[in-house]
This record gives structure tokens, C-alpha cells and sequence, in this order.
């Protein structure tokens, strides 16, 4: 509190008027005497006395910059890209000696200095200077603000997203001297893939190469990525690997630590704790560092000269951010590399659709390895279907088939054998009992469900669907049934009583196993890499995978038995992989062949005869019925939109934690999804983000939520 507010209740001595004449005096000092808080009376800047700030408020009306005042003590840290904190809220007419005053204490970036204003009233003056360490760059928040209006988000959404939380230890803390650039790496296994020495060449030669790489099964990929890197630093330039998680991010680390050895790369994951991974983040952005290996936050890392980004596994739903507003991995590396003209790489063991559309626009060229390196390099799958399984005596006692019994036997002779199990929870969508053809509706081609175990309806737009037919076999009846994993684990464990059996999942994930002969049972995605490789793998329950009432069932159930069978030795050596579902399915069909490519391109044809993601984009708007109705009404939507919807979410289980997106506990809202062909993507964003800039400047009191590009449509 400054002392033109102090108060007292009783004159000091002298009288009012000797108090009357030290209010006067202060108010006429040169020094101020408040200074964090509005620097009254404080000389500004001879130069560029405007700061023009981003402040971190992340709602959409106040998606622009603020004009500040910079005072002269601030002339030196007030520098572009620094953190400042300013007073924000206060209204105009909180103005003395020709200083804006009022509002609360608010953290900002610093976007540029100006030397004059296009403000017509009194200027704040900026607090202070949080740090002189420039944090945020021109590159940074041009990137930045491009995600913003792709997602129909704010600017501060994307900085809290892409700026780490400071540290001062750590800023503190000079990086170390940046090293020469290595020699160009061997292509070593990259020959395996028909462009693959070219692809590093062009790297190590400064070029910008776009590819889709469909690595081959087995525990190359960590040095590959790595060598990929390499081929980046040997031109000078940085590069960027994003991962789903922090044991992938391990991988790469140690295979690029055993390639060029140590502090060539940062590794900016969770794990590392809020102090080091700082250190790590300036480090590069210093220009200490030119390489980083990264979980999804490491998106934005602030790698100079950029030369390559890469991600690895597309397809994880670990790329897809929970917070607003919900950028992916691979959009915003696409995204960089078009702003950055850098090289691309998007690898996986399978692939998904927006791979195969990336290729097939031309975008991308493909990377792949001729069927004769992937016949040496995969293990040989065999399927089991509900016929056999209706057969065999051993599989109706313990609901396994005497196939999947003898691959186990088999296997740990040599070896560990990995068992994976879907996790508890998957919901099938309904499909035809007889030729499990998926239950769509003849509307919009969403999929059918039955919330009241009665009526059909369509998940995406709610239309009834009475006197539902197979459209393939004309039967009217459908089926939805999962298989309980647990109990398929414990009959395992207890056929095999002498072999030690160790379980990876949610609650404790195994990084790695040894090659000894073990049962690993495993959910999707939490599977232990094993010493030389599984001997065997069993993927059970696939019907539960395929069955679940989202587009991209298919896709993630491919994308799951790859991962894992890809960890079970090749077939020269023995490897076997056994999966229980239906050998008819087209996922089933991939596996058994190995053409994850060509299972993506069919799903691509199909989803653009269908107006499907992501031959269109699309956007989800949750909230309370009358809500939903309203905004949609007065959005704005381009011509070419078109509502689906809406439909009841499922009610929030009090008993149960609540995810990111879910309705607040005991209340129903509803969702409704806009589509739009190509090139209305932009259009359609810019829409929602004005109408719920101007719903929310008019203070609407029921919330509405905007996803553009939702991973789960239904």
C-alpha cells in the first residue's frame, strides 16, 4: 500500500496541515515509492517506451495484446520474448499523473517494444521484470499463434503449453559451450528400407526431406531415429524427436548417448523433474544443445536452426493434449515444418490414416521396406476365430483354444512369452451377429448403439434407427459381447505353475524383462521390452478391441497387436504370434500379413466416401442442450457445415475420477459435431472462436467447449 492511501484515524503531530503538506510533497517526488506497483511518477523509456504484452489470460475475448509503459529502470531487462508481470483489470478511469493504476498482479510475456501506442487513454506501467532471459521467441510465437487459430484457441493456451514454468536455480545456472557438429553417421539398418541411405544423406546434406516411415518390426528403431538425428547435427542444424512416453524417450536417449555420446541431445520428459528439465529447456534454447528427445510438451522446444522433426507412434493417444486447446504432435510438427522449411520424419511399426492421407496428398513420400526384409524381420501370425474356438474342448474350459496353449508351451522353451489383454473398460459397438459387419447409420454413417438396451440409435446424430438390416448379409440381429481379461490372465497362471508370471499395466509398468522363459501378461501399450526378444505372443480378446464404438477402432486395434507383436522375435528365429478374433476382420487380415500401409489406405478411400476425419475436419461442442443450441445457432458456420447432433453424453460416475472433458458430476449435457469438406477446416475454426470470444465476453453463464479435430468421435 502506497502512502497516498494510508489513513490514519487521528492526526500526527503538527496538525492537518503539516499532513496535508507531506501528501503534497510525496505526490510530487521524482522517486516513486510504490514501484511494483504502478511506478507513479517514474521517468519512461527514452526509446520505444511501449511494451506490448501477451498476458496470461487464457479466454478467447482476450485473445490480443496490451500496451504497457516501460519505466526507465526497466529499459535494459524489458526486452522481447522476457517474462514481466503486470497489474491487469483496473478500468479507465484509474488514472493519476498520467499512469493507468489498479488491477491485479498478472504474468505476461513481452512481445515487442514500440514507440508509441495505438491505446487512446492512460497507459499502466509494466510491474517489473520477472527475469532478463528471453524465453520466447519470434520463431516460437509464430508457431504459437498458428496452433491458436487452428484449434480455435487463445495465445496464452498455447505459451503456458509451450513455455516450461521458470526455475531460478536452474536460470541461474550458465549452459554449457555448444559442441562441433559430428561426422555423418553409416546409414547402418536404414539400408534395410529402399530410400533409407538417401533419406540421411539428404539430412547430412542440409536438405528438408518429408517422409512416413513404416519401421520394420524388431529393436531398431531407437537407433535409427537416432541416426536420423545424427545425419541433422552432422549439417549443422538441430533436430526434434517426440515420443508417447518417457520409456520410448529412454530408448532414443540411450541410443543416441551410444552414437555420439554425451551432451550433444536434451531429453525434456516429466520425469526429469521441473529443475532439470528446465535446465534442459534453456540449455536449447541457448543454443547449447541443438538436439532434443521429448515426450508431448517437447513439442514446442525452442531447437535453433531447426533441420528435423520426428515423431514416433502417431497413433498414441498420449500426442493428443488434455489441455486447451488440445493441439497434436504431429499437427504442430507438421506445422514447423512448413514454417521452418525443416525435414519430417513421422515413424511407426503400423500407420495411421493421417500418414497414409499425408503421402497420399503428396506431402510426405513414403519409407517402407520391400516384403522380402519384411517376411525375414516379422514374426509369423496365426489367427483363432469364434468357429474354432466353438470347436475346441480346451478353449470352452479355460476360453482359450489349444493353438494359443501350444504357441505358450513352444515359446518358453526358448523364452519369455507376452500375453496382452485389453483393459477393463472397453465398450464394443454393435455389429451383425453373423458377419460382425459394424451397425451404421443409414444417415450419417455413425455407429448404432442401444443406451436402453432397446431402441437403436445413431452415437453421432441421434436418429432412430428402427428395422435395422446387415446391408453385407441381410441379418437383423446384433452382438456386443468382451471377454474378461483378468480371469484369462489367472487361467494362464494357473496351466503354467512352475513359470514365473509378471504383469505390466497402469498401476506398474515393467521398462524392460529379462530373456528367460516367463508369462508377461500386459495391457495394450504397457507391454516390457524382453532381452533377444519374445519368443511368443498371445493377443486375446480381440473382440473387445474392434468392437468399441469409435471410427477408429480398426485402426487402434491394428495399431496395438503391432506394437506388441513387434517385440516378438522374427520368424527365422521361432517368433509366433496368436491372436484370438475373428480372422475375417480386416485388422485381423493386416496383422496376418503385415500391410499396416495397406489397411490405412483402404480406411482413407473409405472415410472420404464417407465424409470421415481426416479427409474432412471436424469439430465437437459439449455442453448443456439449451447451450449447444444457442451457440450453434449464432456461430456463424460456413455454408458448407454440417450438424450432427446432438446427442446425450454419458452422466459422470460421482464414484469414479473425472477425465478431462467429462460433464461435471450429476449433470447431462449434450454433444454435437460440425463437419466440413476440405478446405473449410480454417473457416469453421475461425467461426468457434468468435462466437465463443463473443459468448464469453457477454458472460454466458452455462459453459460450452470447443474440440477442433477430436480424437474420439464415436
Amino acid at each position: 500500500m502506497s502512502s497516498d492511501n494510508e489513513q490514519p484515524e487521528e492526526p500526527a503531530a503538527g496538525g492537518p496541515e503539516q499532513l496535508a503538506l507531506i501528501r503534497e510533497t510525496v505526490r510530487k517526488a521524482k522517486v516513486p515509492k510504490a514501484k511494483p506497483r504502478t511506478w507513479r511518477g517514474a521517468a519512461l523509456a527514452k526509446e520505444l517506451p511501449v511494451a506490448r504484452v501477451m498476458v496470461n489470460k487464457g479466454v478467447l475475448h482476450l485473445d490480443q495484446y496490451f500496451d504497457y509503459a516501460v519505466p526507465e529502470e526497466l529499459d535494459a531487462d524489458a526486452q522481447p520474448g522476457v517474462r514481466v508481470r503486470v497489474r491487469f483489470g483496473a478500468g479507465g478511469h484509474r488514472v493519476r499523473d498520467g499512469r493507468r493504476e489498479g488491477g491485479g498482479l498478472i504474468d505476461g510475456f513481452l512481445i515487442e517494444r514500440r514507440a508509441e501506442t495505438d491505446y487512446g487513454g492512460a497507459l499502466a506501467a509494466l510491474a517489473y521484470v520477472v527475469s532478463p532471459e528471453p524465453v520466447l521467441s519470434p520463431e516460437m510465437l509464430a508457431l504459437a499463434r498458428a496452433v491458436a487459430d487452428r484449434y480455435a484457441g487463445s495465445l496464452a493456451d498455447v505459451l503456458q503449453l509451450a513455455v516450461p514454468p521458470r526455475n531460478g536455480r536452474a536460470e541461474s545456472k550458465p549452459s554449457p559451450e555448444p559442441l562441433p557438429p559430428p561426422a555423418a553417421p553409416e546409414a547402418g539398418s536404414w539400408g534395410r528400407y529402399g530410400r533409407g541411405a538417401a533419406f540421411l544423406e539428404a539430412l547430412a546434406g542440409g536438405g528438408a526431406p518429408r517422409a512416413v516411415w513404416t519401421a520394420l518390426p524388431g529393436p531398431h528403431w531407437p537407433d535409427e531415429l537416432a541416426r536420423a538425428v545424427a545425419a541433422t547435427l552432422a549439417s549443422g542444424r538441430g533436430a526434434l524427436v517426440v515420443v508417447p512416453d518417457g520409456r520410448r524417450a529412454a530408448r532414443v536417449d540411450a541410443a543416441l548417448t551410444a552414437l555420439l555420446g554425451e551432451g550433444r541431445h536434451a531429453v525434456l520428459t516429466a520425469e526429469s523433474g521441473p529443475e532439470k528439465r528446465y535446465r534442459q529447456w534453456l540449455a536449447v534454447r541457448r543454443g547449447s544443445v541443438r538436439a532434443v528427445v521429448g515426450t508431448r510438451a517437447a513439442m514446442f522446444a525452442p531447437v535453433q536452426d531447426l533441420g528435423l522433426v520426428a515423431i514416433w507412434d502417431d497413433g498414441d493417444s498420449s500426442h493428443s493434449d488434455e489441455n486447451a486447446p488440445f493441439p497434436h504432435v504431429r499437427e504442430v510438427l507438421e506445422l514447423r515444418a512448413t514454417h521452418d522449411t525443416c525435414g519430417f520424419l513421422l515413424g511407426s511399426t503400423s500407420c495411421t490414416v493421417e500418414a497414409a492421407q499425408l503421402v497420399e496428398s503428396g506431402w510426405a513420400l513414403p519409407l517402407i521396406a520391400d516384403r522380402e526384409q519384411v517376411r525375414s524381420a516379422a514374426p509369423l501370425v496365426r489367427t483363432v476365430g469364434d468357429a474354432e474356438l466353438a470347436r475346441d474342448e480346451a478353449a470352452r474350459a479355460a476360453r482359450l483354444p489349444s493353438l494359443a496353449w501350444q504357441a505358450v508351451r513352444d515359446g518358453l522353451k526358448t523364452g519369455p512369452v507376452l500375453v496382452q489383454v485389453p483393459r477393463r473398460g472397453y465398450v464394443p459397438r454393435l455389429a451383425c451377429e453373423r458377419c460382425r459387419t459394424p451397425a451404421r447409420c443409414r444417415h450419417c454413417a455413425g455407429p448404432l448403439e442401444a443406451p436402453d438396451e432397446r431402441d437403436l440409435r445413431c452415437g453421432w446424430c441421434g436418429s432412430g434407427a428402427p428395422g435395422w438390416h446387415c446391408d453385407a448379409c441381410g441379418s437383423t440381429r446384433l452382438r456386443a459381447r468382451i471377454v474378461g481379461a483378468r480371469r484369462t490372465a489367472e487361467e494362464l497362471g494357473r496351466a503354467f505353475p512352475a513359470v514365473q508370471v509378471r504383469t505390466s499395466g497402469r498401476d506398474h509398468v515393467l521398462d524392460s524383462v529379462p530373456g528367460r522363459p516367463a508369462l508377461v501378461v500386459s495391457t495394450p501399450g504397457a507391454e516390457p521390452v524382453a532381452e533377444g526378444g519374445y519368443a511368443a505372443a498371445l493377443l486375446l480378446d480381440g473382440w473387445a478391441m474392434l468392437g468399441r464404438p469409435d471410427l477408429r477402432a480398426g485402426e487402434e486395434a491394428l495399431r496395438r497387436w503391432m506394437d506388441a507383436a513387434s517385440l516378438v522375435r522374427g520368424q527365422s528365429e521361432g517368433g509366433t504370434v496368436v491372436i484370438v478374433a475373428e480372422p475375417t476382420q480386416r485388422p485381423v487380415q493386416a496383422l496376418v500379413r503385415w500391410d499396416p500401409v495397406g489397411h490405412a489406405q483402404r480406411e482413407l478411400a473409405e472415410r472420404a466416401e464417407l465424409g470421415f476425419p481426416p479427409v474432412s475436419r471436424m469439430a465437437a461442442v459439449t455442453g448443456r442442450a439449451e447451450a449447444i443450441a444457442a451457440f450453434v445457432a449464432g456461430a456463424g458456420l460456413p455454408g458448407d457445415a454440417e450438424v450432427l447432433g446432438p446427442v446425450p453424453l454419458p452422466v459422470t460416475d460421482p464414484g469414479r475420477p473425472r477425465r478431462p472433458g467429462d460433464p461435471p458430476v450429476g449433470e447431462v449435457w449434450e454433444r454435437a459435431l460440425l463437419r466440413v469438406p476440405p478446405g473449410s477446416g480454417a473457416a469453421l475454426a475461425a467461426a468457434l472462436k468468435s462466437a465463443q470470444a463473443a459468448r464469453l465476453a457477454r458472460g454466458g453463464a452455462d459453459p460450452v467447449r470447443i474440440r477442433i479435430d477430436p480424437p474420439d468421435i464415436g
